[in-house]
């Protein structure tokens, strides 16, 4: 592959936490983006109940469209996060190479970043494809390494 090319070192565990940062990311857009927008601040105290409040309503604005779609990136996000994770201790467990190791976490972290601005900003049927697309390669990186793994094992 093309990020790690000669394989030197093993990084593939560390993205694990970055894997976490990103999935974190699209919520912090969203109580950053309501403050900003509204003079009553993101209820804190119970998010999911304010989310939930906010999804119940008959007509949502279109910035209340985005904040709601930045919300369902970040559970996605955290969804996805132990199927990464165990795929890469799969993959450490078979003893795959650095590179293969390497690369694969680094290309699910691309595509989950990319995921992220996808969910966040297109808002009609048309575009939305792209982030299945981004979805699919994520969890594409996730099967490899399983897969490898398994040929590497058995």
């Amino acid at each position: 592959m093309f990020f790690f090319p000669n394989g030197a070192y093993n990084y593939s565990l560390y993205t694990v936490p970055v894997a976490w940062i990103l999935s974190l990311t699209p919520h912090l857009y969203a109580v950053n983006r309501w403050n900003s927008l509204r003079k009553d601040e993101w209820d804190n105290s119970n998010p999911r109940g304010f989310l939930n409040q906010l999804q119940k309503k008959e007509k949502l604005t279109k910035e209340e469209k985005v904040i709601v779609r930045a919300e369902a990136a970040q559970q996605n996000g955290f969804e996805n996060l132990p199927f990464f994770a165990v795929a890469l201790l799969a993959g450490n467990y078979a003893k795959l190479s650095n590179s293969t190791l390497n690369n694969l976490a680094a290309t699910y972290l691309i595509t989950r970043a990319f995921y992220n601005l996808a969910y966040i900003k297109i808002d009609n049927n048309r575009l939305a494809p792209i982030r299945t697309v981004l979805f699919l390669s994520g969890i594409g990186c996730c099967f490899t390494l399983f897969v490898k793994s398994a040929n590497a094992l058995f």
